[in-house]
């Protein structure tokens, strides 16, 4: 399995493309690949420091989220019923090869 290729819309507006691995969740790719997502939790969907927006058709094909996650995604800055997500949340998969996140702003 090869990596994905990600684009990075970043606080200010400017885009990064991204490798992602395949053993990696979301979090993990943009954090290793120094984008500012303080991910404070390590990965345990308890804090909502690694929040992105996708795109709705892309949003769409990615599982319910969980309630813990939906708990913490409401009660964040700019918080989208479609679109939001704790990147560490959304594992590998190569069907997201070339997708666009955007960074939640900062809590």
């Amino acid at each position: 399995m090869s990596n994905n290729q990600l684009t990075v819309v970043d606080r200010e507006g400017a885009t990064h493309d991204v490798e992602w691995e395949p053993d990696q969740t979301m979090m993990e790719a943009l954090r290793d690949n120094d984008l500012p997502v303080l991910a404070s939790c390590g990965g345990t969907a308890s804090c909502a420091t690694c929040h992105v927006f996708l795109d709705e058709k892309v949003f769409g094909t990615l599982g319910e989220r969980s309630e813990d996650e939906l708990e913490l995604l409401v009660e964040a800055e700019g918080y989208r019923e479609c679109g939001s997500r704790l990147s560490c949340q959304v594992g590998f998969n190569p069907d997201l090869d070339g997708v666009t996140v955007t960074l939640a702003p900062e809590e």
